[in-house]
């Protein structure tokens, strides 16, 4: 089994999640989606990120304005519905109980949930 392909694997699990917690920070437009989430190291192309969000807003989970760019043409800046804030909630609470299962299986102690 390769180690990079089962971490590539992990990443592309989590990329709904990570993205759907970029927007409920602040409306993004794609290249800006895709600069934050290079900063923390998780490396997405349009090809990917695209059809992601066309998913998402075709699910209701995402919405999209039209805003004026001073550095080119208006750009599409995405959001969180109040529908995809709600699923994020589901998928904070599956996060926080996976994270806690992996840490009680690496450390053989008690899984804590972690609450926000």
């Amino acid at each position: 089994m390769n180690v990079d392909n089962a971490k590539s694997q992990m990443r592309k699990g989590m990329l709904e999640y990570c993205v759907m917690l970029l927007l409920r920070k602040e409306p993004s437009y794609a290249s800006d989606i895709i600069a934050r989430l290079k900063e923390a190291d998780l490396i997405v192309v349009e090809g990917t990120l695209y059809p992601l969000l066309t998913r998402l807003k075709k699910d209701g989970l995402l919405s999209y304005e039209w805003r004026e760019s001073t550095q080119g043409p208006p750009r599409k800046y995405y959001a969180l519905t109040p529908d995809g804030d709600a699923f994020l909630d589901g998928l904070d609470s599956a996060w926080n109980e996976l994270a806690a299962t992996v840490e009680h299986l690496k450390t053989g102690g008690p899984a804590t949930l972690q609450q926000e």
